[in-house]
């Protein structure tokens, strides 16, 4: 049985058929945010675990040291996984100083709910990182509906402590790296928090007070998730999300569709912008062309675009015709197209993030170039 994460229940309710798409075995896509964003988290759930033991309580000056080594061996590991990765950009080696950034801001929360104010890493002694360790109760832990039709990875969950160091409820804390919201916690994130809260009060009938924050690493900023209990919702849209044959309906839309990784698949966001429901603005944009001419290195070409028949994904050209300059992963990515695709002449190729902004189109490292297939049946029969 097919569980639902809090993820995957964004993904349907932004777009059903993304959330479809996601479940067929398609080429995985890596992102330099996302990598980024797991070795911040796998950071500090080593940390939060690291053994202390032998070293003496006063000790101050270690933690700097060892952050900075636990990060470096993330980091190492999710630029190996990302190169693994079917599908990804450059990795951005100089984000390595961001990432540093955000696991102080990271830790300067949880210093916070420990009671430790305005104190800098190298301040921290070994003592007072056992204090906080006491004060972890989970550090990425699972958590599952006890029907097992739900389940969901916290960051981490908390003692909740008075000014007397009493533990007075619990905190179920999601670690972000993003941006911070504007206001009040972004829609998805608050689903995903509740969620958790909520499957901790299934799972703990005796539990203290829980409350459910967003940690944001960037400014050291912390949201709460107020609102009523998720499950039933949750429950309903395991329901309505159980895979058929058939895809999905799509429901295109600019938030939908503007990352969405599955797009070489769907046809349901060319019929909408050719139906004037999803309109195409910026200076990078995505599209189903017809390749008229590659030079012998698939550094430069002619490409026309063309425009959806019906809602199946057929494509004839339009008549548009621009010339396109490709460089780094994109010219690879087109280079494989040529030698592995023997209909590659007469077949389309979606291309993603094309910057149209010159006399020319071009594309690079942070692109995508894959055949047009569209996917009208499931792949798991």
């Amino acid at each position: 049985m097919q569980s639902l994460s809090p993820s995957s229940w964004n993904n349907f309710e932004a777009c059903p058929r993304k959330f479809w798409l996601s479940r067929q075995r398609l080429p995985r896509k890596a992102g330099m945010a996302s990598s980024l964003g797991t070795a911040v988290h796998d950071s500090v759930e080593d940390l939060c675990n690291i053994d202390l033991s032998g070293r003496s309580d006063e000790e101050v000056g270690w933690l700097p040291g060892a952050a900075k080594a636990i990060l470096t061996r993330q980091w190492d590991d999710e630029r190996e996984k990302f190169f693994n990765t079917p599908r990804h950009p450059k990795w951005k080696e100089e984000e390595f100083e961001n990432a540093q950034k955000q696991l102080i801001g990271a830790l300067n929360i949880l210093f916070k709910k420990a009671g430790y104010k305005q104190v800098s890493l190298a301040s921290i002694s070994v003592a007072q990182w056992k204090d906080i360790q006491e004060m972890i109760l989970a550090a990425e832990g699972t958590l599952r509906s006890s029907c097992g039709r739900l389940m969901g990875r916290l960051d981490l969950l908390i003692a909740d402590r008075d000014e007397d160091g009493n533990t007075v409820g619990w905190i179920v804390a999601d670690l972000k790296t993003g941006k911070p919201p504007d206001g009040e916690v972004y829609d998805t994130v608050s689903r995903q928090l509740r969620m958790y809260r909520d499957l901790l009060i299934a799972n703990n009938p005796n539990h203290p007070k829980i409350t459910a924050e967003g940690w944001y690493s960037k400014n050291s900023s912390v949201y709460v998730a107020d609102g009523p209990n998720v499950i039933d919702d949750a429950m309903a849209a395991w329901e309505a999300s159980q895979l058929t044959p058939e895809p999905f309906e799509g429901t295109p839309s600019s938030d939908a569709c503007a990352f969405c990784e599955y797009k070489a698949w769907c046809p349901s966001w060319p019929w909408a912008k050719a139906n004037g429901n999803l309109e195409s603005h910026g200076t990078f944009r995505d599209y189903v062309v017809k390749i008229l001419r590659l030079e012998d290195d698939c550094s430069v070409g002619l490409v026309e675009i063309t425009a959806p028949t019906d809602e199946s994904g057929n494509m004839l050209p339009t008549g548009q015709k621009y010339g396109i300059i490709l460089s780094g992963y994109a010219q690879e990515h087109m280079k494989n197209i040529v030698d592995l695709a023997p209909d590659w002449e007469t077949e389309f190729v979606f291309l993603g993030s094309v910057n149209v902004g010159g006399s020319s189109w071009r594309m690079g490292d942070w692109c995508d170039v894959l055949m047009w297939k569209p996917l009208l049946r499931s792949t798991r029969e």
